[in-house]
């Protein structure tokens, strides 16, 4: 089955502060006894957007009205960082979020983000910050990631280069970001091979 080649995403952004913001804080541990990782999208950010003794909403971007449908999460530094979770970017892709933007990310975070499709790509502190403030001036503003020219473009006139793994972005744009599916679509091969191999 062939996956979808995801050479470009578009959308509007929202920031969400704070540096080394780890998958505990993107996913609380308790929200993880699911069998399948459908309906985590409503716990993203859950103990930051609401508070622990009145359950009311906070005042975090994701609880402003302005943002709403937000398809592009900006961030700082070493973004999913902590434990391995997949659920973390289980929860941020079934939240809405189609990518994200940030200063650096923590490895596994990124590599989970990845095999959901979910491009994870870096700016500079100082570019992010440009953008940060054109979407809190308007949140109507358009962001474009684009992967193969290598480009995040603004509808308010900016346009920086980006940094990216170049496996990732090959694995992307190729349609080539599931493994699993990837290890499906090769059955036949594999039996082949399983087949010259005198130990199995």
């Amino acid at each position: 089955m062939a996956l979808e080649k995801v050479t470009q995403v578009t959308g509007r952004g929202v920031f969400v502060p704070g540096a080394d913001i780890d998958t505990d804080r993107i996913i609380p541990a308790r929200f993880m006894k699911c069998v399948t990782f459908d309906g985590l999208g409503e716990f993203a950010f859950y103990d930051v957007r609401f508070d622990p003794n009145t359950g009311e909403k906070t005042n975090h971007p994701l609880n402003d009205s302005r943002f709403d449908g937000a398809t592009i999460l900006l961030a700082g530094v070493n973004f999913g960082c902590g434990s391995s979770r997949e659920h973390a970017p289980q929860s941020l892709s079934k939240y809405g979020f189609k990518a994200v933007i940030a200063q650096s990310f923590a490895e596994i975070f990124f590599g989970n983000s990845t095999t959901l499709a979910m491009p994870c790509v870096t700016l500079q502190a100082a570019e992010i910050e440009a953008l940060r403030q054109a979407v809190e001036a308007d949140p109507a503003v358009q962001i474009t990631i684009d992967l193969v020219g290598k480009r995040v473009k603004s509808s308010a006139g900016h346009d920086f280069a980006l940094s990216i793994p170049e496996s990732a972005r090959d694995a992307l744009v190729a349609g080539r970001w599931d493994p699993i599916q990837e290890l499906l679509d090769r059955e036949e091969k594999i039996a082949e091979t399983a087949k010259a191999l005198n130990y199995v």
